[in-house]
């Protein structure tokens, strides 16, 4: 019993240190909107450069953690840059 409680806490430590960390927002000056503007010019321009844009409704929030996680660092995105670029795509509603 105590082993499966200590194996099931070490996995919860595991999966729990790979989950995305949340990006604060820039500051009170810069605005929601402003920054859903910012994620989609950065995510025409910078994501463009290699390959035709996906929809940002062909995915869902899950399938784009995946997707911004490999992508992010191929188009040298910041921390802050893939945090808006994730903002706008799943802001975007059919």
């Amino acid at each position: 019993m105590k082993k499966g409680i200590f194996v099931s806490g070490t996995i919860m430590m595991i999966l729990a240190s790979c989950t995305q960390k949340p990006v604060t927002a820039a500051g009170p000056a810069t605005s929601t909107a402003d920054r859903l503007a910012q994620g989609k010019t950065i995510y025409e321009n910078s994501c463009a450069r290699c390959h035709d844009l996906p929809e940002p409704t062909a995915h869902n929030s899950v399938e784009w953690v995946g997707i911004m996680n490999s992508m992010a660092p191929k188009a040298k995105l910041n921390e802050e840059q893939h945090q808006m670029v994730y903002d706008y795509v799943v802001s975007v509603k059919n």
